[in-house]
């Protein structure tokens, strides 16, 4: 009985010995996989402090530690980064409004219709959305130059809130694990789908709402293709990307390569903030879940 009673208790002890190395050798993987992510944004802070000028130097930490690369970004006339930042705020939350509207309506018509054609226009949908938007560039500019927005931060908004709807997949998911009971009893009660999708489905749906504000923002504000052809040469409606870029060309990168980095940390901090306080909710709109029939 001894013998039989030690024998699975050395297999528990192997066992839990050998899980206690594979968790070991995760936490080494992630911690290794962490550092080789942030050692660039660590790079990218130390290079914003750096008070000797040129592009790239031999050694990480600077000799001369200085904030005057973040005075000189919102005080130096040739690269106006603070109306820039200004033009990269509105067009942002004007956009992130509209395309988040548009996203959740569209969502939730395709989740909780039926009518002709539907999967016929979610196929469309899905193979649109296969398509890189800067392909109608050159047409959506034509567009507007003939509405008379050209070079405009309307015309912006506009674009990017316009394709919004492709991108409903997302949020339609979130929408089918609502249970339709709740619509049923709605309408039992005589609420309309107008009622049941503003007070009923959206107050359920808090992660999915957050998500796609997020994804929705981040795209007019790190966005440098669309704006870069649209403005052309209305540079005081440039938005950050664009004019931030225009500090590394070649005849303006060695005095304002150390700016651009000074520039680059102020862009991320809004986008890292927002996923900082509402990252539970990010994570659970990515994963779905919600009320299940």
């Amino acid at each position: 009985m001894t013998n039989m009673t030690t024998k699975p208790s050395n297999m528990q002890t192997g066992y839990a010995a050998k899980r206690q190395l594979a968790n070991t050798i995760v936490y080494i993987i992630l911690i290794a996989m962490s550092i080789i992510w942030i050692l660039p944004i660590i790079w990218l802070v130390l290079q914003s402090l750096r008070g000797e000028q040129g592009t790239s130097v031999g050694y990480l930490f600077p000799k001369q530690w200085t904030f005057n690369n973040y005075v000189n970004l919102f005080t130096n006339e040739r690269f106006p980064f603070g109306r820039w930042f200004i033009n990269t705020f509105i067009v942002a939350v004007v956009s992130c409004v509209f395309s988040t509207l548009l996203v959740l309506m569209v969502s939730y018509a395709f989740s909780r219709l039926r009518f002709k054609s539907r999967k016929a226009f979610l196929n469309v949908g899905l193979v649109l959305g296969m398509f890189p938007g800067f392909m109608s560039m050159a047409a959506i500019y034509n567009i507007m130059e003939v509405l008379g927005l050209g070079e405009s931060l309307v015309a912006l908004c506009i674009v990017y809130s316009a394709g919004a709807g492709l991108g409903y997949q997302v949020a339609k998911g979130y929408f089918d694990t609502i249970s339709r009971s709740l619509d049923e009893a709605a309408k039992i009660d005589g609420a309309t789908r107008h009622q049941i999708f503003w007070k009923i489905i959206l107050p359920l749906s808090k992660p999915i709402i957050v998500y796609t504000a997020l994804t929705t923002f981040i795209g007019p504000w790190t966005d440098y293709i669309f704006v870069s052809y649209f403005m052309k040469q209305t540079p005081e409606n440039y938005t950050v990307a664009c004019g931030l870029y225009m500090m590394l060309e070649r005849e303006a990168v060695m005095e304002y390569f150390t700016t651009f980095c000074a520039g680059a940390v102020i862009v991320a901090i809004p986008i890292t903030v927002l996923f900082v306080f509402m990252q539970r909710f990010y994570v659970a709109g990515v994963t779905g879940g919600a009320v299940k029939g």
